[in-house]
């Protein structure tokens, strides 16, 4: 045992029989002696080999404690300071991972892992700019290097540099066909550029090279669900899944999915999955409340909301779901507290002024009903349906001079409805303009024939004014 090569321990060709399992054991027997110090071989090249070992398995802790020891012994190994920075850099420890980095190039400023690695590092400390200049100078050593290619890639996308990350990711895929990362990022890129058949296409070949990849799958669903492609989306999803059911994004997406086909109750069933595996997943919240609130479920639509604003205090959208939903209850005081919560953290959302403003109104705050009103017309001038409720709040408190503005605005954005032009009438009459209002009538009749009963009904006795007569007729 003590005598073990392990030089060797990932060459399966020298040693084929010797197990996974075994070599764990071997390691973890020779750490063990290590820390004693009675492993029996030359401490340096044991520490070197374990810690290699502990790295290459992903368990870096392990790693950074042995690849310190062996630094102990030898301060100037550049490629141990190296190793160093890399193990630091996977446990996202970046800025010391710099300093080992920096160590490693006062001994070798040539080495072109050290340099990607650098680059690494700044990029996930936000220093985007600046790691791509160290992958240009890997590049300029080393221009065929993959490896420092694919990361700057990497860190041009996190840039939004979406056109020039294709150009890098075509590059080494014209060097490379196969290289399954690039054609994920080059999808990726795609899709983030609108480019949805090209997106699909390097995802589909992506997965002819690597058929296991479950996040592949995953944003492939998520472009067929952006073509309205609903029915493969699902099925992408389903693959996912099937590599990793433990995958809420997916449950999530695939619950989009299904009430974008008007499958509501199998939506349901995926948001409370996803909620199953992430309880604190407030879009899933949030959607499954939709749902609920589109079918009439406003109690179990309310929970919903409810506890997607327990989870994120701030998510203005399901203050603006809940009270959506007492407002259906015709709970008013409820949601006009749930609005005004919602404008707090939201101020230039014009559906939600709107809302605040039909609840004021029904609660007879007139007053806060016309500034609602005024603000949703402010932040979405072309918002029809509010200059119209604006024009008859106005008009039903006499300020006839603003409600015909709010009114001729309604027949400036559609000209062919019938309704702004019936009460335009009426706020021309009690202002005494007759002719104006007679046109306007006129107008509303020609465009709808069913105003004539509604007018006949709002003003009995219409007919014996010799002015309706003609205009009555039909």
């Amino acid at each position: 045992m003590d005598n073990l090569e392990f030089g060797n321990i990932d060459d399966e060709q020298d040693e084929p029989h010797r197990k996974p399992e075994n070599i764990e054991e071997e390691i973890k027997k020779l750490s063990e002696k290590l820390n004693e110090g009675t492993s029996g071989l030359s401490t340096i090249e044991a520490l070197e080999e374990v810690a290699n070992y502990y790295f290459e398995n992903q368990k870096y802790n392990e790693a950074l404690h042995f690849i310190n020891r062996f630094l102990d012994y030898l301060p100037l190994n550049a490629d141990a300071w190296l190793r160093k920075g890399t193990i630091l850099n996977h446990l996202q420890r970046y800025r010391e991972a710099l300093d080992s980095l920096e160590r490693a190039r006062n001994l070798n400023p040539v080495d072109v892992e050290l340099l990607i690695g650098y680059g690494f590092a700044l990029d996930n400390l936000g220093q985007c700019e600046e790691a791509l200049l160290w992958y240009d100078k890997a590049i300029e050593i080393d221009s065929s290097n993959e490896e420092a290619f694919f990361m700057k890639g990497l860190t041009l996308e996190k840039l939004e540099r979406f056109e020039d990350a294709l150009k890098i990711f075509n590059y080494i895929l014209e060097g490379n066909p196969n290289h399954k990362d690039a054609l994920y990022e080059l999808g990726y890129c795609y899709d983030c550029l609108d480019k949805l058949d090209d997106a699909l296409k390097c995802y589909d070949k992506h997965i002819e090279i690597d058929p296991f990849s479950y996040n592949a799958w995953y944003n492939r669903g998520i472009v067929l669900n952006r073509i309205s492609q609903y029915s493969r989306a699902v099925e992408s999803y389903d693959m996912s899944l099937a590599i990793k059911e433990n995958f809420p994004s997916a449950w999530y997406n695939k619950g989009n999915a299904f009430a974008n086909m008007g499958r509501i109750y199998d939506a349901i069933a995926c948001y409370r999955e996803t909620i199953r595996l992430d309880e604190h997943d407030v879009p899933s919240w949030y959607n499954l409340g939709n749902v609920y609130e589109d079918i009439g479920m406003y109690k179990e639509a309310i929970k919903c909301f409810t506890q997607a604003i327990r989870h994120d205090p701030t998510h203005y959208e399901s203050f603006f779901g809940r009270g959506s939903c007492y407002d259906s209850m015709e709970e008013y005081q409820k949601a006009y507290n749930d609005y005004t919560q919602a404008l707090s953290l939201c101020k230039n959302y014009p559906e939600l002024w709107h809302a605040k403003a039909d609840a004021a109104y029904n609660l007879g705050k007139w007053r806060e009903a016309l500034y609602s009103y005024k603000m949703a017309v402010r932040w979405d001038p072309t918002n029809l349906d509010a200059w119209f409720d604006l024009g008859e709040t106005l008009l039903e408190y006499g300020y006839f001079n603003e409600a015909l503005k709010a009114l001729n605005k309604c027949i400036e954005i559609q000209p062919d409805w019938a309704d702004p032009y019936y009460d335009r009438a009426k706020v021309l009459f009690l202002m005494r303009k007759t002719y104006d209002a007679l046109e306007s009538l006129k107008t509303s009749f020609q465009l709808d024939p069913t105003k004539i009963k509604v007018f006949e009904q709002e003003f009995p006795g219409v007919h014996s004014i010799k002015e309706f007569t003609h205009l009555l007729e039909k």
